[in-house]
């Protein structure tokens, strides 16, 4: 049991970036599929399609910088890493887990509507920034959650216990 507030501030950081990444995965891929069948009937559509397909990769992003900030804090990633208590580490793991939900949820929703303006642009490649107000909508749930992370790992490293 030694240590084990450490082992749920890197449990913490990684459901963060596993489960964020996972979401980005999976919706960069399904608005791919969609991309690559437009690209397919007119090439000069590509890069209207490719920044469509590239918004669910964000919430991956997000999710990979609150694990390296709650690693920094843990002192992990400097080597420096102390005994946190019980407490403590749990604060971190609960601090991590709206980026990693919301991002993995969200990054799947947001492909779907990625999907849906891709076959906008398809029909309607004048319509593009039209096309992507709707997939941005779902971004603002993930950076309401990254906010949240943020500012609950911060309010966790200052905290004495």
């Amino acid at each position: 049991m030694a240590n084990m507030g450490m082992a749920f501030a890197i449990l913490g950081a990684a459901f963060a970036a596993f489960l964020a990444g996972m979401g980005s995965a999976v919706g960069v891929g399904l608005a791919g599929q969609a991309a690559a069948g437009v690209v397919t009937e007119d090439p000069n559509k590509f890069s209207k399609v490719l920044i469509l397909q590239l918004l669910p990769g964000t919430q991956g992003i997000y999710g990979l910088l609150i694990a390296f900030i709650a690693l920094s804090q843990t002192g992990i990633l400097s080597g420096e890493g102390s005994e946190i208590s019980l407490v403590k580490g749990l604060m971190y793991l609960a601090a991590c887990l709206p980026m990693g939900i919301v991002g993995y949820i969200s990054a799947k929703w947001q492909a779907k509507a990625s999907v849906a303006s891709i076959s906008l642009v398809a029909k309607r490649p004048e319509q593009f920034g039209k096309a992507m107000i709707f997939p941005a909508m779902v971004e603002t749930y993930a950076i309401l959650a990254l906010l949240v992370s943020l500012l609950s790992i911060s309010g966790v490293t200052g905290l004495p216990i």
